[in-house]
C-alpha cells in the first residue's frame, strides 16, 4: 500500500495482529501460566532422554529439509516454466499429498517399504520428502515461473552451460523463495507427528510425539507444556533467522506479467522434464495406489464392501459405528472453506503490511510464523482451556475450529504471497507517481497484478492444510462434529478389516477432494489471467 494514500500500510497489519493475540498469544501464555513452574523445567531438562529427542528431532529435521529441497528443484524448475501433458495433474497430487492426514499415509508409507526399512529412519525421511515436495514446487515455483527467461537466454547466447546459468544467474534470484520453502519445511518435518509415530523405531521420537506422550499417556503436562515452550523457541529463533535472510536477499525484479509456460523446446528440456515429471509422478502416486488398494482389501480378499457401506454408520443391525462417514466429509469441506477464508485475508492483509512497512513489519512477519512451529496440540488445548468462561466460552461456537486451522495455514499465506510483493521494484511506483497517478492507482496496477498468483497458490495450500489438520481439532471439534481425519483416525484404531478399509477409503476420498479443489484453483486464475491451455 502505497505511503501518502488513504490508508497507511501499518493499518493494513491492524486485523492480523489482533488475530494472533487473541487466537495463538493469549491461549498459549494462559498454557503456560497453568502449566509451567520451576519443578517443571527443573526435571524436564534433568533427564537425559530429553537431550537425545532434541538431538535426534533437529537432526532429522535438517537431513529431511536439505534433501526435499534439493529433490525439489527439479520438479519446480520443469512446472515453473514448461508446459507438458499431466502438468497441472502433477502439482495437484503432490498438494494432496502434503495434506494428506500423516497417520494415514505413515500407514500407507509403512505397507510400501520392505520389512529392512520399516520401522528406521530412512523410512522416516523418505515419507517427509514426499510429503513435502509440494511445499518447494509451489512456493519456490510461483517466483521460478515469473523470472524473465531472457536473463537464462543470455547467459546462454555468452556460452554458459544450463547449469551455471541456474548457478550464477537464476539461483540468486530465486534464494528468498528458497529459504522460505526451507523454513516451511523445516518447522513442518521439526515438528512431525502421526509420520513418526507410525514409522519410526519405537522409542525413537520427536519433541512433538514427546510432547503428546507426556499430555495424554504419562500426565506430566508441567513438562509437556516446557517441551512445547523448548520447541516455540528454537522455531522462533528459525523463523528470525529465516526473515532476515530473504529480505537480505531479496531484490527488486522487472517480473514478468504470467506468461504462460511454454512447451520445451530443446532435445535435452523435452528429456530432462519427461525424466522429471515420469519421476516425480510414480513418487507422488504410489502411496496414493497404496490407499485405494488397502480400501478394497481384506484378508479374505478384494471386496469393495467399505465403499459400498460408506454412508452407513451401523456396523451390524442395531450396532452404530459411532461416527457419521459422510458427514464427517461435509464438515471438513465446509470447515476447510471458512478456515482458506480466514487464512487468506489475514494472511493477504499481513503480507501487504509487511511488504510497505520496511523494519515494522518485521515483528508481524515473525510473529505470524510461531504457529507453525507450536505444537498443533498445543495451539488446541490453549484455545480449549482459555475460551471456556464467560464472556469468552466459544468452545461450541461453529468457527473456533476453522480460526484453529486458519492459524496454521496463515503462515504459508504469508510466505507464498511476501516473496512476489518484495520482488516488485518500488521504482515502478515512484515512476507511475511522478507521471502523476494517484498512489492508490499506482499500487493497484503495479502491486496488484503480481499478488493474484501467489494468493490463489496460498488458498490451495490453505485448503489442503484445513482438509488433513488433526492435532488442533482433535480438542476443539464436538462430537457430530469430527472432520475426516479424526475418522479416519477412529476408524483406522477400530480392530477389523472392514472398518481399517473403510478409513483407508475417507483417506483416498480426502486425496481426491483435494486434487479437484487445486484443479479448481488453478483453473479459475487461469480464466481470472486469461491464460488458456
Amino acid at each position: 500500500m502505497p505511503r501518502g494514500g488513504r490508508l497507511h500500510p501499518l493499518a493494513l497489519g491492524i486485523v492480523p495482529a489482533a488475530a494472533l493475540a487473541l487466537f495463538y498469544i493469549w491461549p498459549f501464555v494462559v498454557l503456560m501460566i497453568e502449566a509451567v513452574d520451576a519443578e517443571s523445567i527443573r526435571s524436564t531438562f534433568e533427564r537425559g532422554r530429553t537431550w537425545r529427542i532434541l538431538w535426534f528431532t533437529t537432526w532429522q529435521a535438517v537431513a529431511s529439509t536439505v534433501v526435499t529441497i534439493v529433490l525439489g528443484l527439479a520438479p519446480a524448475w520443469a512446472v515453473a516454466r514448461f508446459d507438458f501433458p499431466g502438468r497441472r495433474a502433477l502439482v495437484s497430487v503432490l498438494t494432496a499429498i502434503f495434506v494428506m492426514p500423516t497417520v494415514v499415509m505413515g500407514a500407507a508409507f509403512l505397507a510400501l517399504f520392505p520389512d529392512s526399512l520399516d520401522r528406521t529412519v530412512w523410512a522416516v525421511l523418505a515419507a517427509h520428502v514426499v510429503f513435502n515436495l509440494a511445499v518447494v514446487i509451489r512456493t519456490v515455483g510461483a517466483v521460478w515461473e515469473q523470472l524473465p527467461a531472457d536473463m537464462e537466454h543470455a547467459a546462454a547466447t555468452l556460452g554458459a552451460s544450463p547449469l551455471r546459468a541456474f548457478r550464477e544467474v537464476t539461483l540468486p534470484l530465486i534464494r528468498p523463495a528458497l529459504t522460505a520453502a526451507a523454513s516451511v519445511v523445516f518447522l513442518f518435518t521439526f515438528t512431525s507427528f502421526g509420520v513418526v509415530r507410525i514409522l519410526a523405531a519405537p522409542g525413537t521420537r520427536t519433541i512433538e510425539v514427546e510432547v503428546w506422550r507426556r499430555a495424554t499417556q504419562l500426565g506430566e503436562i508441567g513438562e509437556a507444556a516446557v517441551l512445547a515452550l523448548l520447541q516455540l523457541t528454537i522455531l522462533g529463533f528459525l523463523a528470525a533467522w529465516s526473515t532476515i535472510v530473504q529480505r537480505r536477499h531479496s531484490r527488486a525484479l522487472d517480473l514478468e506479467s504470467l506468461s504462460a509456460p511454454t512447451r520445451p523446446r530443446h532435445r535435452w528440456q523435452r528429456r530432462a522434464v519427461a525424466l522429471i515429471a515420469t519421476t516425480t509422478a510414480i513418487v507422488a502416486v504410489v502411496p496414493l495406489l497404496a490407499l485405494v488398494v488397502k480400501s478394497v482389501s481384506t484378508p479374505t480378499g478384494w471386496t469393495f464392501e467399505a465403499w459400498r457401506t460408506l454412508g452407513s454408520a451401523e456396523i451390524r443391525p442395531g450396532i452404530s459405528l459411532g461416527l457419521d462417514p459422510i458427514g464427517s466429509l461435509v464438515n471438513s469441506l465446509r470447515t476447510a472453506a471458512w478456515a482458506t477464508g480466514f487464512a487468506v485475508v489475514i494472511g493477504a492483509l499481513a503480507s501487504l503490511s509487511i511488504a510497505a512497512s520496511g523494519r515494522a513489519g518485521r515483528f508481524l512477519d515473525a510473529g505470524l510464523m510461531l504457529p507453525l512451529g507450536t505444537s498443533a496440540v498445543t495451539i488446541g488445548f490453549g484455545m480449549l482451556i482459555t475460551f471456556d468462561t464467560d464472556p469468552v466460552d466459544w468452545r461450541a461456537s461453529w468457527w473456533l475450529v476453522p480460526i484453529g486451522h486458519a492459524l496454521v495455514a496463515t503462515p504459508f499465506v504469508v510466505r507464498t504471497t511476501l516473496g512476489v510483493l518484495r520482488s516488485v521494484d518500488p521504482e515502478l511506483s515512484h515512476a507511475a507517481a511522478t507521471l502523476g497517478a494517484a498512489p492508490i492507482t499506482a499500487w493497484r496496477e503495479i502491486v496488484v497484478p503480481h499478488l493474484w498468483r501467489p494468493l490463489a497458490v496460498a488458498a490451495a495450500l490453505a485448503a489442503a492444510i484445513s482438509l488433513g489438520e488433526f492435532g488442533a481439532t482433535s480438542f476443539l471439534s464436538r462430537s457430530g462434529g469430527e472432520t475426516l481425519p479424526i475418522a479416519i483416525e477412529r476408524l483406522l484404531g477400530r480392530t477389523g478389516s472392514l472398518l481399517q478399509a473403510k478409513g483407508y477409503a475417507l483417506a483416498t476420498l480426502l486425496a481426491a477432494i483435494t486434487v479437484v479443489i487445486v484443479l479448481v484453483v488453478d483453473r479459475s486464475h487461469e480464466i481470472t489471467t486469461g491464460r488458456r491451455k
